[in-house]
């Protein structure tokens, strides 16, 4: 998969995995590691599927409907590249805390749906319930944050509120966090999901 690699102060600390919303590259969320912590490893990778020439993670039948079929597919190719990706780099397999927006937000959220041991921890804006009707692996002792808006036109507050309790119920520890905001990244949430961070 496409990606950048950024080796930071030591290779035993965590390691930011970055995934951008559609239509974004692996340099759209570069400038949010300085908010959050600039000692960090960073993985940012694209996606590797085109919509209209847009990249994204997986593809999607229309709005708001995803092509299940192709998101299993994707997050098992993403959840090897990060086994892959560790061993070329040297960096903690089990130490790698993902932040997502919109499309990349869904593929972490889907990694931990689908995997027990894909993440510690998910920093996930604007996300989507991946699946619905699935049986979560053991979450417990992951830490999730979630930002959302209360007018995202994109995201329907009620699929941040169900996210959260899909998440609950398998254990994760997660926060949610409220902007009075559409479905933009913005720097209150930015902030937020930084002191969620420091507390991990």
């Amino acid at each position: 998969m496409k990606h950048i690699f950024k080796k930071g102060s030591d290779l035993s600390n965590p390691t930011l995995l970055l995934l951008h919303g559609t239509g974004g590259t692996e340099e759209d969320l570069l400038p949010l590691v300085d908010h959050i912590d600039p000692e960090v490893n960073v993985l940012s990778v694209r996606g590797n599927v085109e919509e209209n020439g847009m990249p994204r993670f997986f593809r999607r039948l229309a709005e708001g409907v995803f092509d299940e079929e192709d998101l299993i597919f994707r997050t098992k190719e993403l959840y090897e590249f990060l086994d892959q990706a560790a061993k070329d780099y040297g960096f903690d397999r089990d130490n790698i805390i993902a932040v997502g927006y919109s499309n990349g937000a869904n593929i972490a959220g889907s990694l931990m749906f689908h995997y027990q041991d894909a993440l510690k921890a998910a920093s996930l804006h604007h996300p989507m319930v991946p699946r619905r009707g699935v049986e979560l692996p053991d979450l417990t002792g992951k830490k999730v944050f979630i930002a959302a808006g209360t007018n995202d036109p994109i995201c329907p507050a009620q699929e941040s509120e169900d996210l959260k309790e899909l998440l609950d119920g398998a254990g994760a520890n997660v926060q949610l966090h409220w902007e009075n905001q559409g479905h933009q990244l913005n720097l209150g949430e930015v902030k937020a999901a930084a002191d969620w961070y420091k507390s991990l």
